[in-house]
């Protein structure tokens, strides 16, 4: 074991985050953590990462351990290099460096700063640091970043900057390694080299994520829930599996304290009936006593709250009558998407494409792509970060920045309402408070919008009426992307443009997006790295830049 978690309180203000999160971490062994948006995943990492020790429990580590983790900030960096902030991350490799860069100018005849150095130049050697610079250049190609080596980190973007995380945590040659969604931003043959790595690391790994594709391939699931974690033996399967098991035990058990809780109510009125019609101070004695133990009991199941019910919809289909029903009652909430099905609906051609070539100035992006979507199908575009997938739908949306059409037709539906899922926010809804920002994305498309429609929205996607005030700046990467999912959905679309609809949300969110997308009637073009998604949905696939 190189870890044992122990936390017993965690709170922001008046929000109780965490209660008791308690497991351990043994050497190699490769987690991947869980739960719903705003349980404290990442709240987690900064105690265990020691960013935050505003807390009550203890984290062991055993003697001599590194913890590496990636950042989510980058602020102060100033002109420090991609090559320096990763060497940077290094676990030792600044403090060697130091000594060997200036020991020789001032170590003189001293035999125990020579010994140091001498020790210095082994340990750099057998941390393979002589070669480590070549080593992050041929990654950063991997990671298609080729040439970033040198440019400072503030000219990056955020998606570049973290894959910059996953290198540096590639490279640390740490005893754990604390990741926060590494797959977000990669395209699916960066993921499957991060997985390939992950699978084959030396180092014990926890791994926030709910991208299932790298799930499937982890020793172990810790799901963060109702304050405390449960911790689920295999991968994502076995999780599936245990977790419905758990869950239907856990329903029954709750159901069985509702119903000791309406026992006990009347056992009160029942005792504090006889209490008020008995004479005898002995008998009046006796009922208040059995009154009050009612009382004590009835306040302590009420003092529970109820837990966090969730089963994965393959896996509910399976429940028996009895326990299905008790789903159907005990269920927690989910987003609720609002797709009509209409089946009256006709299949004509939304997108056409024939021969199409597109480029930038000089710069061919690619040619020969053809396209001939219905309403009722979907098309996966597939390919690398950078092949033209983002740049294909700009050309056909006729956006600003869109390549020039060099050759062939690109044609859409004039009369079709299009509802577009994209990764980053329009910058003019960032400053608003979440209920401004909903009503205005409606008025800004010329959609009626009420105070009632706002808040229905909220409660659909699980905002609270607190988070209405917040600016959409800063909101969570989850709640960003459910808002992003009510903008999709504004008009009521016939066809759906999804860029990596699944990053940032949580697993039942997810399913969600899955179940509503399988009943669309519409037509679907999609970018996703996401393997069981992909799967789910379906369609044809038009590979850009093969």
């Amino acid at each position: 074991m190189i870890a044992d978690i122990n936390i017993t309180e965690k709170s922001f203000g008046d929000k109780h985050l965490m209660s008791q999160v308690k497991f351990a971490i043994d050497d190699g062994e490769k987690i991947g953590v869980v739960g719903r948006n705003g349980v404290g995943k990442s709240t987690l990492f900064g105690i265990l990462a020691g960013t935050d020790a505003d807390y009550t429990g203890e984290v062991t580590y055993r003697r001599g351990i590194t913890v590496a983790s990636t950042a989510q900030e980058h602020h102060g960096l100033g002109d420090v290099t991609v090559l320096q902030y990763v060497l940077s991350g290094l676990p030792e490799y600044s403090e060697l460096s130091h000594i060997i860069e200036t020991y020789p100018e001032t170590m003189g005849d001293s035999m125990k700063l020579i010994d140091e150095y001498t020790q210095a130049l082994a340990r750099f050697d057998d941390k393979g640091f002589y070669q480590i610079e070549e080593k992050i250049e041929r990654e950063l190609d991997n990671f298609q970043l080729s040439g970033t080596a040198h440019r400072p980190m503030s000219s990056l973007s955020g998606g570049q900057k973290r894959l910059i995380e996953i290198i540096k945590i590639m490279h640390s040659d740490a005893h754990l390694a604390l990741i926060d969604e590494p797959t977000n931003h990669m395209d699916f043959v960066a993921k499957q080299q991060f997985i390939d790595w992950m699978k084959s690391a030396r180092e014990a790994m926890l791994v926030i994520t709910h991208d299932r594709d790298v799930l499937h391939e982890v020793d172990r699931i810790v799901e963060l829930r109702d304050g405390g974690s449960v911790s689920y033996k295999g991968n994502y399967d076995a999780y599936l599996k245990q977790n419905a098991t758990a869950t239907s035990a856990g329903m029954n058990e709750f159901e069985q304290i509702e119903k000791r809780i309406v026992n006990l109510k009347q056992k009160v009125l029942d005792y504090q009936r006889l209490k008020e019609k008995s004479r005898n101070p002995g008998t009046i004695q006796k009922f208040k006593r059995l009154e009050n133990e009612s009382r004590a009991e009835l306040a302590e199941l009420q003092a529970k709250e109820k837990p966090t019910f969730w089963i994965d919809k393959d896996s509910a289909a399976e429940l028996d009558y009895k326990a299905a029903s008790r789903y159907d009652k005990f269920k927690s909430k989910n987003i609720r998407m609002n797709i009509k099905n209409d089946d009256s609906r006709s299949k004509h051609v939304l997108v056409k494409a024939m021969d199409v070539a597109l480029a930038y100035g000089d710069k061919i992006l690619f040619e020969g792509i053809n396209i001939d979507l219905r309403e009722g199908e979907a098309m996966e575009l597939r390919g690398r970060n950078g092949a033209g997938k983002t740049s294909l739908i700009r050309a056909l949306l006729h956006h600003d920045g869109a390549p020039e059409l060099l050759s062939g037709s690109l044609e859409l539906d004039r009369h079709a309402r299009i509802g577009i899922y994209e990764q980053e926010i329009d910058e003019k809804y960032l400053t608003f408070p979440l209920e401004e920002a909903i009503e205005r994305l409606y008025l800004d498309r010329d959609l009626a919008i009420s105070t009632t429609k706002v808040r229905s929205l909220m409660s659909d996607y699980l905002f609270t009426s607190g988070d209405g005030a917040i600016p959409l700046a800063k909101l969570s990467g989850g709640q960003k992307a459910r808002f992003q999912l009510i903008a999709m959905l504004a008009n009521d679309p016939q066809l759906l443009i999804l860029d990596e609809p699944t990053n940032h949300l949580d697993l039942p969110s997810i399913e969600e997006i899955e179940t509503a997308l399988a009943r669309y009637t519409g037509a679907v073009l999609y970018v996703s790295h996401d393997g069981y998604f992909r799967q789910s949905l379906g369609g044809g696939i038009l590979t850009i830049g093969a």
